[in-house]
């Protein structure tokens, strides 16, 4: 085998790994929440202003 071939395929694995790292963290629930995984159990509601006038 070629060194070009073998540092070619390297780097394939690479992007591979790392587009599917990106994939998993943009797909995979947040730590520090509730089970659910959508991050509303986090929110401080006190620090939002009450735009609810009537």
């Amino acid at each position: 085998m070629d060194i070009q071939f073998i540092l070619m395929i390297a780097l394939f694995v690479a992007a591979l790994f790392y587009v599917g790292r990106v994939i998993y963290r943009s797909v995979a629930p947040k730590k520090g929440s509730c089970a659910t995984g959508c991050g509303k159990c986090g929110a401080d509601f006190s620090k939002i202003p009450d735009t609810n006038t009537k």
